[in-house]
């Protein structure tokens, strides 16, 4: 099972006040890269896998999305969702998404946000995504960087001109990454973009879109949550992938 730490009352508190969770989509500064990289919504059948607060499943039916089943393991983020969502064709789920099962070719889009990277398994998970897609469907899903997560320990370097760089340490060697984020011990999976890739192409997937997002000087300026050290190295990966 995969580690709950949404559902821990200190990291709850936290994370409550993280401006993306305040004001909603807007306050992710991925959010129109992401929104570049969905297709047309309209007639769609959506799994949001990760779904949080709902944010974004209330978006795809403003869209047109003709359903959206959504997935969390926090019970905490379930419960928020479902009080502020009044929209039958919306369900949410309690799931873990080391063991989630979907029905087999049922939906037109599965959407992930910044869940990924919480996955030990993530063969299984791609598998299950593929299997759970009509012919003709779409995952889009963004999850934490690998080179913004890879350093056990972080500390700034400077290069020969002075300026200050951020050093990969143990880049290729994958697996467990415990960071501190409002609370200690917040447990993800590092691996290489290489991995990430290949396991989708390996489970049949064929990719659409690449992005290595970080956000822009003006972002920064205007986020109080981001810092200019936000700016030395991609935040996260924005993958597109087509199932034929």
């Amino acid at each position: 099972m995969a580690q709950n730490i949404y559902d821990n009352p200190e990291f709850f508190s936290g994370y409550t006040q993280y401006p993306r969770q305040v004001i909603g989509l807007d306050g992710a500064t991925e959010w129109p890269a992401v929104r570049a990289m969905l297709p047309p919504l309209a007639g769609k059948r959506v799994a949001d896998l990760g779904c949080g607060f709902g944010w974004a499943s209330r978006w795809m039916r403003a869209q047109g999305a003709v359903s959206v089943l959504s997935f969390d393991l926090s019970e905490k983020m379930i419960a928020r969702a479902r009080q502020d969502t009044a929209d039958p064709a919306i369900e949410y789920r309690i799931a873990d998404l080391e063991t989630l099962e979907l029905p087999k070719a049922s939906f037109d889009l599965v959407y992930s946000s910044l869940a990924f990277h919480y996955v030990r398994d993530l063969r299984r998970l791609v598998r299950t995504i593929h299997d759970g897609l009509a012919a003709g469907g779409n995952l889009v899903f963004t999850t934490e960087h690998p080179i913004y997560m890879a350093p056990a320990h972080p500390r700034w370097m400077t290069d020969e001109d002075g300026r200050r760089t951020w050093p990969v340490n143990s880049y290729s060697i994958e697996g467990e990454r415990r960071t501190e984020w409002f609370v200690k011990d917040v447990l993800k999976y590092h691996r290489t973009m290489a991995t990430t890739l290949n396991t989708l192409i390996e489970e049949g997937f064929t990719l659409r879109r690449v992005e290595e997002f970080g956000p822009t000087v003006e972002q920064v300026k205007a986020s109080p949550d981001l810092s200019e050290e936000e700016l030395e190295r991609p935040m996260m990966l924005l993958i597109s992938v087509h199932k034929a």
